[in-house]
């Protein structure tokens, strides 16, 4: 399979006219960001749980877990991506797994919170803003509208390439 056509959104269904496919995500939180993943690059969603840190390792590598008897390495998406941490309470944090056909090895993300699965269609995500080149892990923008018709306003999640960042990293 062609290396773009590894990237591109996984259609759930389409509409009778075919023209509006939908792929579904996972919808996280980085401080106060939203941030979006393919599902189907989730193994499970794990509560925190102690992590033992790696000496020696990338500061990225926030260290390792035991997840039912095997090891399991976790990256601080925060660190990875420049985002401050503020945040001060890690136990309410959450650790998605990601799935064994997108790593080489097992692999989990810290985030700080997981807020919901959804499906979105593919006319809802923005990716003419992103950036084309070899350096960026935002496949586009989804906007999600929130409220009724007097108060509505949109938020805007960003759609990570999680598997080409793992595999940018050697993960």
């Amino acid at each position: 399979m062609a290396e773009a056509e590894a990237r591109a959104p996984v259609p759930v269904h389409s509409s009778s006219s075919g023209s509006a496919e939908e792929i579904q995500v996972v919808e996280f939180l980085l401080e106060e960001d939203q941030f979006a993943i393919n599902l189907f690059d989730v193994r499970e969603i794990v509560e925190y749980t102690r992590i033992t840190p790696l000496p020696g390792s990338a500061r990225y590598i926030k260290g390792i877990i035991d997840l039912r008897g095997e090891i399991t390495t976790i990256i601080d998406l925060k660190e990875k991506m420049g985002i401050s941490a503020h945040k001060k309470n890690q136990e309410q944090s959450r650790i998605i797994v990601i799935d064994s056909s997108v790593t080489k090895g097992k692999t989990g993300i810290l985030v700080d919170d997981v807020t919901t699965v959804m499906s979105v269609t593919t006319s809802h995500i923005d990716q003419k803003t992103c950036d084309k080149d070899d350096t960026s892990y935002i496949l586009g923008i989804i906007k999600q509208k929130q409220g009724d018709r007097e108060s509505e306003k949109t938020d805007l999640i960003i759609w990570l390439d999680i598997p080409r960042m793992l595999r940018d990293l050697g993960q």
